[in-house]
């Protein structure tokens, strides 16, 4: 979770003014967590708490809601009796990362995925780009190399990955969409040398860079084994004390693996 969280602080500064280099101050006075980390860390909560996502997404952007909502989310996180808007945004990607911690089978994670999509994001390609990102990070949390990283991703969801981000970079343009910024930040890990080069490199390619940076950046930490610890330090001292809070009660979750009530119900409903 911390991978996603740092991509999104470094890369929001960057989105309102593409700079196309990886040359760039990773942390300065503006960087800011966004609502990619709040809606990351809501994730983590409901996985800790009772399972319910819907609940968890409206809770936290109650508690934060000046951080970069898109507009139909927050009219529907304002509002009980709202559905899900049949989104293909990326929002349902970037707030996945936590899914692929806590479950030991890939079809589990791709299934719980899908439920923390589909409350707001039941479109098609919504539903894809969660899954897409979640299973990204399950195989690279479980030892998976890049090219069969690679090879599943663009086999399971049909995504053009055969690119890479001196290919994208010269003509991206912003675009929130999942099939529009998926494939892309998934390209900017795959070309990474480590982490901090994959979030250099997501940042570079334009767009709606801190949630590129955080997706490319939770697929980062699953595959070099974490996040740098001046990263960290930078990331993390930018959260408030209840944000840190999920952070470390989440690490505590996939330490220990002791499953709450709802954790394990979720579990039992994705097997159904």
């Amino acid at each position: 979770m911390l991978g996603a969280i740092a991509g999104d602080i470094i890369g929001s500064v960057y989105e309102a003014h593409n700079l196309k280099s990886t040359r760039f101050e990773l942390f300065d006075r503006l960087s800011r967590y966004t609502d990619d980390t709040v809606l990351t860390i809501a994730t983590a909560d409901a996985l800790l708490t009772d399972g319910d996502f819907s609940a968890a997404y409206r809770r936290w952007y109650r508690r934060y809601p000046s951080r970069g909502y898109g507009g139909r989310f927050r009219r529907w996180a304002g509002n009980d009796h709202h559905g899900p808007y049949n989104s293909f945004g990326n929002g349902s990607a970037m707030r996945v990362s936590p899914i692929a911690w806590v479950f030991d089978d890939v079809e589990t994670v791709r299934r719980v995925a899908e439920l923390s999509a589909v409350v707001t994001h039941d479109h098609p390609e919504g539903i894809k780009g969660a899954k897409a990102v979640s299973h990204a990070v399950w195989l690279a949390r479980t030892r998976h190399d890049k090219e069969s990283i690679r090879e599943v991703i663009a086999r399971e969801y049909g995504y053009r990955l055969d690119r890479t981000v001196d290919d994208i970079r010269p003509r991206y343009r912003f675009d929130v969409s999942c099939q529009g910024s998926v494939p892309e930040a998934i390209i900017a890990f795959l070309d990474s040398t480590g982490f901090e080069d994959a979030v250099r490199k997501a940042v570079s390619i334009g767009g709606d860079s801190d949630t590129i940076a955080c997706i490319a950046g939770s697929i980062a930490e699953a595959f070099y084994d974490g996040v740098p610890a001046h990263i960290e330090t930078e990331a993390v001292n930018r959260l408030t004390g209840e944000l840190r809070d999920v952070v470390h009660r989440f690490r505590l979750l996939q330490r220990d693996r002791n499953l709450s009530s709802g954790l394990t119900s979720l579990i039992r409903g994705a097997s159904d």
